[in-house]
């Protein structure tokens, strides 16, 4: 069994974006630019943002965090969304959701210039992915190819099997895994709440890749021997054991499925450190965009 270490291959990721960025200073180009919004003070949002601005210092990027108040209206954020488009300094942004319940997500994420729109989100780059055409794939489940890629983790011919079917992480995954090309050519089943008699279809897949959040939901009778385990999962478990009162747990009973897989992911340090990792790439690429239209 191999761990597929997010942590260790997001700092590869962050470290290659560095020297990509040095380059730019060097000739004196403007370095990448990201943009966060954040309305209100949703915990996990703050701490996920927080880690974005930190991770931009890292690689040399330049950050700018739009905080806005909870009672921000529709028409507010949209108003914000529309100086973001407009702004030629700012490369890529992102709106962090959850959004306020007042707030419309879609109709948000409609809003933002498909060509800033560093998450992948918007139905424009969302089509483009399942056309198999260069676009922005959604950080995290570009962070699992590149997981799968890095780790030379065979995928050609292969079951997979994708619990979940979020427009985040479940639907691109499906589409991804059966695309041409490495990783991908693998023939894909897609599940989610109404899918009778998972077990079997899980005990025949040769990848499973899972974004419930649901704690230890995959257990180690519904997987089989030499599985490739993909754990997107992260939900809060309340430990009073733990410093601050909660562990954080995957999808998967990591203690028994592991012992039957040949590669699996660890939450935390998985896919988690890989999406933020992604949304650097991302933005670099959004960068090379700019530059090219505008004939920088």
């Amino acid at each position: 069994m191999e761990i597929l270490d997010g942590k260790k291959i997001s700092n590869q990721i962050k470290d290659e974006i560095t020297v990509e960025v040095d380059k730019m200073k060097k000739k004196g180009e403007k370095v990448p630019h990201l943009a966060a919004v954040l309305v209100g003070n949703d915990g996990a949002s703050l701490t996920y943002v927080g880690s974005k601005v930190k991770s931009c210092e890292r690689v040399g990027f330049e950050s700018t965090l739009v905080k806005l108040p909870s009672t921000t209206s529709e028409l507010e954020l949209l108003n914000k969304i529309e100086e973001l488009n407009k702004d030629e300094n700012i490369d890529g942004f992102i709106v962090q959701l959850p959004l306020p319940e007042q707030i419309n997500e879609q109709k948000v994420l409609m809003a933002i210039d498909p060509d800033k729109d560093v998450d992948g989100f918007h139905p424009t780059n969302f089509g483009k992915m399942a056309l198999d055409m260069s676009t922005f794939i959604p950080a995290t489940p570009f962070g699992i190819l590149e997981l799968l890629e890095r780790y030379n983790v065979e995928t050609k011919g292969k079951h997979t099997v994708v619990i979940g079917r979020s427009h985040i992480v479940g639907r691109p995954m499906s589409i991804l895994m059966g695309r041409k090309g490495f990783p991908g050519n693998s023939t894909v089943t897609l599940t989610h709440s109404h899918t009778k008699n998972i077990t079997q279809i899980t005990s025949q897949a040769d990848i499973i890749i899972t974004a419930l959040g649901q704690p230890n939901y995959l257990k180690a009778e519904m997987v089989k021997d030499d599985v490739v385990v993909i754990d997107v999962g992260i939900t809060r478990v309340p430990d009073e054991d733990a410093p601050r009162g909660y562990k954080i747990t995957g999808d998967v009973d990591f203690e028994n499925v592991s012992k039957k897989a040949s590669y699996i992911t660890p939450v935390p340090g998985g896919v988690g450190p890989m999406t933020i990792a992604m949304l650097l790439k991302n933005t670099l690429l959004a960068r090379e965009r700019h530059r090219a239209r505008n004939g920088q």
